[in-house]
């Protein structure tokens, strides 16, 4: 347990964004999801649309050190081939 000041503080402000960034992580996993469900239904039109609602919360994912650049890079990359290969 922190016993300064200081390490209270940090221990609170580790907590709050723990919080936060598993919020934002979640809310890009449902994205991906959403696309990858409308992949599997065959909706091409669906697909595009999810995978366009996708793409920037895996960017800000990223930015915000979420998840690494090259992830957010193969996850998009791995979906669009799917999205095209649907044609």
């Amino acid at each position: 347990m922190a016993n300064s000041p200081q390490a209270l503080k940090r221990a609170r402000q580790s907590e709050q964004r723990r919080q936060h960034n598993a919020s934002r992580r979640s809310a890009m996993r449902t994205y991906v999801k959403n696309t990858l469900k409308a992949i599997a239904a065959g909706d091409k039109e669906a697909a595009m649309a999810a995978y366009k609602l996708a793409v920037p919360f895996i960017d800000r994912a990223a930015g915000k050190g979420l998840i690494h650049a090259n992830k957010a890079a193969r996850h998009k990359s791995r979906i669009n081939a799917r999205i095209k290969a649907m044609a």
